[in-house]
């Protein structure tokens, strides 16, 4: 029997492969988002996820029309910030309540559902940025960090009812959200250069990892995070600024290109 996903933040980068990819495995999915992402196989609902009124009439509507969830693909998030002094409470409340009360919302609204089934899995989109922190993003790397110590607690708290959690952390990700960030070539250079795989993953490779973490084989990873990176946070920063250690890895020397 087929099963149902529901994606949030279906329109963007991420959530339209992890949408799409769901898709070709088969599943019936859902796409909850402020905008249509158009995509074949994919039953459009416009829902503010941050709102818990729209949330709980987007789930009803989609167990009514199909019987149930059996998975769901928090993907729905903002990246957006300034250094803490400058960040107001406005600000602030807004990248939380985007990426983290959004996640609160909708697992609340699907576990009813998937209690009673006795299955279910739920992937949240982390960020390595909980991990290794940039620049000027507090409330993003305090919401994406609190949302992977809220995924190990649920994984913990329902865990016996069959239903799995697990966080997805991508590294940077090459969506036009986060390109229109970069200044051109050389950026991607240096961010290709700053892992040992030297690559960027692609919304189709964050998708597959998604896919699997969502199927019925991959129950022992609840209450993990799989951090897609590629390798780019196992690498001392300190190993990139030694001529020595760039040679081996068959980088350039420091400034010359």
């Amino acid at each position: 029997m087929s099963r149902t996903a529901l994606v949030t933040g279906a329109a963007g980068g991420i959530g339209r492969a992890v949408a799409a990819r769901l898709v070709a495995d088969g599943l019936r999915v859902a796409g909850a988002d402020l905008s249509d992402p158009s995509l074949p196989g994919v039953s459009y609902h416009r829902a503010d996820v941050t709102r818990a009124d729209e949330v709980a009439s987007t789930v009803d509507q989609v167990i009514a029309e199909q019987g149930g969830v059996d998975v769901l693909v928090a993907c729905a998030g903002i990246t957006a910030g300034t250094p803490l002094h400058a960040t107001t409470e406005e600000d602030w409340n807004a990248v939380l309540a985007a990426n983290l009360t959004s996640v609160f919302l909708c697992v609340r609204a699907v576990l009813p559902a998937m209690i009673s089934a006795g299955t279910g899995a739920v992937i949240t989109l982390g960020s390595v940025l909980h991990r290794t922190a940039a620049p000027g993003l507090p409330a993003y790397a305090a919401a994406k960090g609190a949302l992977a110590a809220l995924t190990r607690q649920l994984a913990v708290d329902y865990g016996h009812h069959g239903i799995s959690f697990v966080t997805v952390s991508p590294g940077w990700v090459r969506t036009p959200a986060t390109e229109s960030r970069l200044e051109g070539q050389e950026d991607l250079r240096l961010l290709r250069e700053s892992n040992p795989m030297r690559t960027l993953g692609t919304p189709e490779q964050i998708a597959a990892s998604v896919a699997f973490a969502s199927s019925p084989e991959a129950i022992l990873l609840s209450g993990s995070e799989l951090v897609l990176d590629a390798g780019a946070s196992a690498v001392s920063p300190a190993s990139l600024l030694r001529d020595g250690h760039r040679e081996r890895m068959g980088l350039p020397p420091l400034g010359t290109g």
